[in-house]
This record gives structure tokens, sequence and C-alpha cells, in this order.
């Protein structure tokens, strides 16, 4: 059975002046539905090049990646828009929350393109602000917030589209351990509780811990 993520031999490199410096070299990855996978490397092994190609951000040099049946690379611009709205759920690692609105205002960002009233949108947002444990804070702005606080909105930003994949860049890179481990604890509970398939960027061990699967890249090359 194929996966939710099918990877076939991607080879990805940039081109600075005439040189082909390559950063991921025949990457061949098959991952199922529902699961949770964290991509180890040392800095520069091309975990973060990874997961942007995984959520056509960027695109192969060479290969195939599948998302939910659909070739990414093949995709136009404006497809592509269209597309990662409704499968990609995107966390990084230091929030890009804008200071300006509310966390209701935040998560609320992804739906404003999409075909939804203001009383739906509004159901959509509580609904995953409740899931990240954050009701309470719906009218806060991100600097009454705390780190830990800051991540689990843009954890509810991710998930409130409902889509297929969540892709996690060091989600935990920048909290301290309490932060980190309840910030862990609710991505175990979206992957068990709601099914969420989880890709998760990391180089700590610690939070590596919470996937099912663990695979490393070191050098461009998946070991």
């Amino acid at each position: 059975m194929s996966g939710i993520v099918e990877v076939q031999n991607v080879y990805k490199a940039y081109k600075r002046e005439s040189i082909e410096i390559p950063v991921l070299e025949n990457i061949t990855l098959s991952i199922p539905e529902g699961e949770f996978l964290a991509l180890m490397g040392p800095s520069g092994s091309g975990k973060t090049t990874l997961l942007n190609l995984i959520a056509g951000i960027d695109r192969p040099t060479r290969g195939s990646i599948k998302v939910a049946g659909d070739e990414v690379s093949l995709l136009s611009e404006s497809k592509l828009a269209e597309w990662r709205s409704r499968h990609i759920g995107l966390i990084f690692q230091f929030y890009n929350l804008l200071p300006v609105l509310t966390a209701f205002e935040n998560v609320e960002l992804p739906l404003l393109l999409a075909p939804l009233s203001k009383k739906q949108r509004k159901e959509h947002v509580e609904t995953a602000l409740n899931i990240v444990g954050l009701s309470d804070r719906q009218a806060h702005y991100p600097r009454q917030l705390s780190g830990g606080q800051q991540q689990r909105v843009a954890i509810a930003r991710a998930i409130v589209a409902d889509p297929t994949i969540l892709l996690a860049d060091e989600p935990t890179g920048d909290l301290d351990r309490k932060s980190a481990s309840d910030v862990l604890t609710l991505m175990d509970q979206l992957n068990k509780d709601f099914k969420k398939t989880i890709i998760m960027v990391t180089h700590d061990p610690h939070a590596a811990e919470s996937a099912h699967v663990i695979r490393n890249l070191d050098k461009g090359e998946l070991q």
C-alpha cells in the first residue's frame, strides 16, 4: 500500500553561479497515513529542505514527490497554493505569529481565503484553540503569551483548516523544557486522537522520542 507521502529518488541541488551544490541525494521515503515521523540530523544535513519539498514550498531538481496522491512538483504555483491550503499545516520554530493580531485572528488567517462564512470561521478557530488548550487566551496578543503558548497558537493555526499532514520544523527549538514537553504532548494527541500524519524535523533526541519512527539525514542522504 502506498503512503500518504511518497518521495522517490529525489535529488536537490542549488546553483551558486556556475557551481551546483547538492543538498539531498537520492532520497526515497514512504510515509503511511497516521504516521508520526521524526527527521533527525546535524545542521545543514537537508532536513528543512526535505520538509519544504514535501510542502511544495520548494521543488526537487530531480525525482518525484507525491502527497495525498498529487504529484506536488508538477503543480503550477496557483494550484500549489490552493493544494497547500487543503493539505499542509506548517509549524515553525519561531511561531511566525503576527504581533498586531490576537490569538484568535492569527489562527483565523488561513481561513480567510476559504469559502466559509464568518460564523463557520469562528467555529473552526474556537475548535482549534480548544484543542490546544487556549480557549481562554483568544483575545490575547502574542506579546501577552509565553513562548509555549505562542507555539500552541501556531499549532492551532496549522490545524484550523484540518490539513492532511502537519509539517513541523524544530517546533520545540525555542522553548524551555516544560513548554517543549507540553508541545510534544499536544503533537502526540493530534497524532493519536485526531489521526494526523506528522513529519517533524528536530535535532533534539528527546523530542524525536515522541515520534513512532526516527530517520536520520546526514550529508543529504537518508540513513
